[in-house]
């Protein structure tokens, strides 16, 4: 889906953090799926919740790889180039504009810090494949997606999740997605105020 924002869900993907970076501490490859990235406001705000909480060392190890489907819509242009017009950047807290976004060529526009465009690739990638672009990730983004697909297609889709996640790793999706029931053996919710569940091994 090609609609959203930055810092849209801030509190749920901060929720995410709060599990994610203690049990990462110390990894030399730190590795996340942001599955649907659409225009990439989501993978740059993940991007900047982990860089304000983590240890510049940490950081440098983290690798986010931001996906898509659509094509037609060209979204992986506009999250490798990173530049955003600044009426897209309004709802970002002017500390955070101000440190990780910089002038761009473009008039009225601002691109992404080198600093957090070091750590995103952008690949397209239909998730109803069911085949995962990797593996051993210690947390997936899914957001504002898996509401487009039918109940059986979230179950095989949300295998496919559970087979790419590193053992213990976390899964993100929005709050009005449910886990299956049938998908209790394979994950565990760790929030009460927030869909972020870790992988049962």
């Amino acid at each position: 889906m090609a609609f959203s924002f930055f810092m849209r869900d801030q509190q749920i993907l901060e929720r995410a953090a709060d599990h994610l970076i203690p049990a990462v501490a110390g990894r030399s490859r730190i590795r996340i799926w942001d599955a649907g990235c659409a225009l990439g406001q989501e993978t740059w705000t993940v991007a900047m919740i982990l860089a304000e909480r983590m240890h510049p060392f940490g950081f440098k190890n983290l690798r986010i790889d931001a996906t898509d489907y659509d094509q037609a819509n060209r979204f992986g242009e506009v999250v490798s180039r990173a530049i955003y017009a600044h009426d897209d950047l309004k709802r970002l807290p002017p500390e955070l504009l101000e440190k990780y976004f910089e002038a761009a060529e473009v008039s009225g526009s601002r691109r992404v810090k080198a600093l957090l465009r070091e750590r995103i690739t952008f690949q397209y990638h239909d998730l109803l494949s069911l085949r995962p672009i990797g593996s051993n990730y210690c947390l997936i983004v899914c957001k504002n997606v898996l509401l487009h697909f039918s109940p059986q297609q979230r179950v095989e889709v949300l295998r496919m999740f559970h087979g790419a996640l590193a053992p213990g790793g976390y899964f993100v999706c929005e709050n009005t997605q449910k886990m299956p029931g049938e998908l209790a053996p394979l994950f565990e919710q760790v929030t009460a105020d927030a869909p972020v569940y870790q992988k049962r091994v």
